[in-house]
């Protein structure tokens, strides 16, 4: 039986990858020219390489990642100019953020099916803390039970489980109750399930965006209005596996050995 919907925030509720792209951007003129290099080739490179190691530890704080690309070219920061930047960064990212337009009505739709709707998302890294941008969106906040901010309050990011756990325990259900839908690969997918929940893989057909080719057979949607009838589809099914595991087994050929005692063969045709 599901009883909770959960849902990752960014690029599944909601619509940043404009605002990612352009904060971006205008981070990486801002450093490049203030490091006085003319390598911008040499640069790139190695910004993307830092970026994408601290992104492969959940490390998403841009003064983390600046800094880091400092130290590549053996300079040292300033402090100030870093938060200034990063003050900028989100800003322009929350300029460019828009929901999709589907959300708010499946989310009220699935709100009258199931018992819960939840949310877990990353935290954003910002030196800010409990600055989450979902908090710029009450009306959508307002549907949820629990929100859970990974990365914060002593909570590792996803893909780490107990973000996955803390929700659930938050919500009262057991794993196997529970969907989980994001469309991060490692974070979202690989992380709920190793939690124990089902996972539904959001590759937006919206977004322009390179996703992982994976040979797993997981579940996917390319649109948020794909979600109800996916959901009707798949709680049938796990009502139909209730039904067969609460069957009591069936027996064949009662066997009379010579002290009369019966020994029963035992059919395992039943239906998982």
């Amino acid at each position: 039986m599901i009883k909770a919907i959960i849902f990752d925030f960014g690029q599944t509720l909601v619509d940043s990858s404009e605002g990612f792209r352009q904060a971006e951007m205008e981070s990486q003129v801002a450093i490049f020219q203030d490091l006085l290099i003319t390598d911008h080739d040499s640069f790139k490179n190695s910004y993307r390489r830092i970026r994408k190691a601290f992104h492969q530890e959940s490390n998403l704080s841009r003064v983390n990642i600046w800094k880091a690309v400092y130290r590549e070219f053996s300079r040292e920061a300033s402090l100030v100019e870093l938060l200034k930047w990063e003050l900028a960064y989100w800003q322009t990212v929350e300029r460019h953020t828009k929901v999709f337009p589907e959300v708010m009505d499946i989310l009220k739709i699935l709100s009258g099916r199931y018992e819960h709707l939840a949310l877990i998302t990353n935290t954003q890294g910002q030196t800010n803390t409990h600055a989450h941008r979902f908090k710029s969106y009450p009306d959508l906040a307002a549907l949820f039970s629990v929100m859970v901010v990974a990365g914060e309050d002593g909570v590792p990011p996803k893909p780490d489980t107990r973000s996955f756990y803390v929700c659930l325990e938050q919500l009262g259900v057991a794993p196997d109750e529970a969907v989980y839908i994001g469309d991060d690969w490692q974070n979202d997918i690989i992380g709920s399930r190793d939690a124990g929940l089902f996972p539904i893989w959001l590759k937006h057909q919206s977004v322009n965006r390179n996703y992982p080719e994976v040979k797993e057979d997981i579940s996917v949607i390319y649109n948020l209005t794909e979600l109800p009838p996916f959901l009707e589809k798949l709680q049938k099914k796990f009502q139909e596996c209730d039904v067969n595991l609460n069957l009591p087994p069936k027996t064949e050929d009662v066997k009379f050995e010579e002290d009369s005692r019966p020994v029963y063969t035992i059919s395992n045709d039943i239906l998982l």
